[in-house]
């Protein structure tokens, strides 16, 4: 039978697909379907309080969580090898309706390694490794070098570092989607990319008004950006919540989520703030 060696997670129902029914309804009523993603986004950011704050605000969807173990796999044995030792949303909070019954069917074995503690050894035909993604150490930052020469990798030695996670000083010209701090979890990562871009098309409009070549976010402004950020990560669940996850660097540092309301990001992101940046090329005033 296939065996799965696989991390305990917490998995919570997902949503079912939508019906045909539901189809007909948003093409002759546009203004449903908007209103149906408004109530997933706020539902959505409804949980950031108890990732930010305070952790003993997710006891409802922890208990959530552990219903929907419960009722998808009736053996305790097997309940509590798949029940997490840590804080809900620690690590990312699987949604699936199909994970539980997959582990449960008779022709599948839930394993510990390929070598279990008690010395077991499982032959195995094919290993594949799920083992997350390049987050912290992107691979385009070794190749990618700023004004003065250096890779982007070594100025960052190992932690990333953005302005409003657009910006890199010491590359002028160069803005990142979806780079360091962005990423969520508790929210979809579309919305932060929709304030990326709005802010990169203002930034661009500036540049053109102001007939610039070049433009650079000034160190000062990226250092206090990351201070202040960094300082609310500590108390998060994602620092915090008893796990080891792919949100944190290589030296411990949480460079990866964005620790807020998306809605304070967009905020931030919707006009490009000329004042961070320095513009150089900018034709002399007449006098």
């Amino acid at each position: 039978p296939p065996r799965f060696w696989i991390q305990s997670c917490w998995a919570a129902a997902a949503p079912g697909p939508i019906t045909e029914l539901e189809r007909r309804a948003y093409r002759r009523f546009p203004a449903l379907q908007r209103i149906v993603r408004a109530g997933v986004y706020w539902s959505r950011e409804a949980l950031l309080p108890g990732f930010v704050y305070n952790p003993r605000y997710l006891k409802f969807a922890e208990r959530l969580a552990r219903r929907n173990l419960e009722k998808q796999v009736p053996d305790p044995d097997l309940r509590a090898r798949l029940t997490p030792s840590y804080a809900i949303g620690c690590k990312r909070v699987l949604q699936s309706n199909d994970w539980y019954p997959a582990i449960t069917q008779p022709n599948v074995e839930l394993v510990t390694g390929i070598v279990s503690p008690d010395g077991t050894l499982h032959e195995v035909d094919t290993i594949i490794f799920a083992t997350g993604f390049h987050v912290t150490d992107t691979p385009f930052s070794k190749i990618l070098r700023g004004r003065a020469g250096a890779a982007m990798s070594d100025l960052w030695n190992g932690s990333m570092q953005a302005y409003r996670g657009t910006a890199v000083a010491g590359f002028p010209n160069f803005f990142i989607i979806t780079g360091p701090n962005t990423g969520l979890g508790h929210n979809s990562l579309v919305y932060m990319i929709e304030a990326q871009l709005d802010y990169l098309m203002d930034a661009l409009r500036v540049l053109d008004e102001r007939g610039a070549r070049r433009i650079e976010v000034r160190r000062e402004a990226q250092d206090a950006y990351n201070v202040k950020l960094q300082s609310r990560m500590g108390r998060t669940v994602w620092n915090s919540g008893g796990c080891s996850s792919w949100y944190l660097d290589a030296n411990g540092h949480n460079t990866t989520i964005w620790p807020d309301f998306t809605w304070r990001y967009r905020r931030q992101t919707r006009r490009f703030d000329a004042g961070a940046y320095e513009l150089a090329g900018v034709p002399a005033p007449v006098t």
